[in-house]
């Protein structure tokens, strides 16, 4: 399960960020998890739990949010959600569109004391 060394990687740089601001706790960890990227949510959450112990993310909560995949077609000058994660545009039927969103993984942002 890589969710596990995800979480610990994101924690550690949540807590370097913390301490650069002076703060010792986090109290809430926010992640953006893009479609493609395989990270599975709820195995995010799992490993959190066990992570956090004896981190200044003790006590913290987990928000995920989840980002669609969404490509761009240069043809039509649109930007669309694949339906079935068919990279076809369904506006004109090109198939050479460039990917926008779906392959986030970060740290969004953190709330610390």
């Amino acid at each position: 399960m890589h969710e596990v060394g995800i979480i610990q990687s994101a924690v550690e740089a949540a807590q370097d960020s913390a301490k650069a601001s002076g703060a010792t706790e986090i109290h809430v960890l926010r992640l953006r998890v893009g479609a493609l990227t395989g990270v599975v949510p709820d195995a995010l959450e799992f490993a959190f739990e066990v992570v956090r112990s004896g981190t200044m993310a003790a006590s913290a909560t987990l928000e995920i949010e989840n980002v669609p995949a969404s490509f761009w077609c240069g043809g039509c000058q649109a930007e669309f959600l694949p339906p079935e994660l068919s990279y076809v545009c369904p506006k004109c039927g090109r198939q050479d569109v460039e990917l926008r969103h779906g392959l986030e993984l970060e740290v969004a942002s953190l709330e610390i004391s």
